[in-house]
C-alpha cells in the first residue's frame, strides 16, 4: 500500500470532487484529511479514504516542514502550492 505524507499532493479519483487536487493535512488510519485552501479549508478538511485518491509524486517541502513542526499553515499557502504544481505540470 502507498505511504502518504503530510504536504503531499493527491488527486481525488472518486466522488463528486473527482480529478480535484488536494494537499494532505492529516492522516488517520485508512483516512486522509484533504485541503485545497479554497472550498476545503484547514478548518474543514475533506475526509477521504486512501483508496479513493490517486497519489501524486510531489510533496511541497515548505508545507511538509510546517505540518511536521506543527507550525501555523494558512489557506493561501495551500492554494499557492497547488497553483505552482498545476502550472509546472501544464508546461
Amino acid at each position: 500500500m502507498q505511504d502518504f505524507v503530510k504536504g503531499q499532493m493527491v488527486m481525488s479519483k472518486a466522488g463528486h470532487d473527482k480529478d480535484n487536487i488536494y494537499v494532505i493535512s492529516s492522516i488517520e488510519d485508512e483516512y486522509l484529511y484533504l485541503v485545497d485552501g479554497r472550498l476545503r479549508k484547514l478548518t474543514n478538511p475533506k475526509k477521504k479514504k486512501k483508496m479513493h485518491v490517486q497519489p501524486i509524486n510531489y510533496v511541497d517541502t515548505k508545507l511538509k516542514s510546517k505540518f511536521d513542526a506543527n507550525e501555523n499553515v494558512i489557506n493561501e499557502e495551500i492554494k499557492y502550492a497547488i497553483k505552482q504544481y498545476t502550472m509546472s505540470r501544464d508546461l
